[in-house]
């Protein structure tokens, strides 16, 4: 079996999958973000070998998708928001190696889940994809010509700190990023500037009350745009879209597909956006598919 590994900012994900890509366990722990790499990994590493205790299976190859800019050549973390202490420079496939005797590799965390749901979700066997996770922040991730495309400096697809969304500040330091408009955190603080409740993005659409419905209306347009923006520069038209804010869905999707109806793309081709299938498997999953795709299985 290969396994998958999902670190967060809050939680943990671990699956252990067949080489068809099929999850037979799985299990979520919390991330110790405050206590370093070395206990981030730790945690995981805790994880997959208890997966393997329940479940004994010769392990080929650990995927790993983290949070934050990496460095999936070298296995390293680049760069890491302020959430993570001792995350940034730190050589985690070295650490998942030396622990398991078996072979490593490392995605972002959004690159692996677009690579789960290229390989074997929503979009699977579509050519050319853009995916975004709409969580506790905004990520992007592009599927070109079949395979994964990060760019010279592993930040393709970024979508969530392109700026030309107003002139709120951004929690990168930028200001008027769609991230600014879409993620979890940004639909909390819209909502309370409105209102003075201070509630999740959960209960915010929960609540479904006329507040909710325009804060959820002004990030689907937001992030309507930009799938324009992809459209137009990349003619990519197909999107997936996952992470935790998109399970209001019924609350997004009107927004997105009447911007995108006002606004067609010049090629005349309608953007199609699809809501992820693996759901909370996505990114162990694309972890995964990245170990069968390195060791030839």
């Amino acid at each position: 079996m290969v396994a998958g590994v999902d670190i967060g900012g809050t939680s943990t994900q671990v699956a252990l999958c067949t080489t068809d890509l099929t999850v037979v366990d799985r299990m979520e722990v919390p991330t110790p973000a405050s206590a370093g790499g070395g206990a981030m990994t730790g945690a995981a590493l805790a994880a997959v070998r208890l997966l393997l205790d329940r479940t004994p299976a010769r392990l080929l190859g650990v995927g790993v998708g983290a949070a934050g800019v990496v460095d999936a050549r070298a296995g390293r973390i680049l760069v890491a928001s302020d959430s993570f202490r001792d995350w940034a420079g730190f050589a985690v496939t070295s650490a998942f190696e030396e622990a398991l005797g078996v072979p490593a590799f490392l995605d972002n965390d959004v690159n692996a889940f677009l690579r789960g749901e290229a390989t074997a979700g929503a979009v699977a066997g579509e050519p050319h994809v853009l995916g975004m996770t709409l969580g506790t922040g905004v990520g992007g991730a592009l599927w070109l010509g079949g395979s994964l495309y990060d760019g010279p400096h592993g930040a393709a697809g970024e979508i969530g700190h392109v700026p030309g969304f107003g002139d709120l500040p951004c929690t990168c330091g930028g200001r008027g990023h769609l991230e600014t408009l879409a993620s979890g955190r940004s639909i909390a603080a819209r909502y309370g500037e409105r209102t003075g409740r201070q509630l999740s993005a959960r209960e915010v659409a929960e609540s479904c009350d006329p507040d909710a419905l325009a804060v959820y209306e002004d990030a689907g347009a937001a992030v309507a745009r930009a799938l324009l923006v992809t459209a137009g520069l990349l003619d990519v038209t197909t999107v997936v879209i996952g992470g935790g804010v998109s399970r209001a869905w019924p609350l997004l999707e009107p927004s997105i597909l009447q911007t995108l109806t006002t606004e067609p793309p010049v090629s005349g081709h309608p953007v199609r956006v699809l809501p992820s299938l693996l759901g909370k498997d996505a990114v162990t999953v694309g972890a995964a598919a990245r170990v069968r795709a390195e060791l030839g299985i």
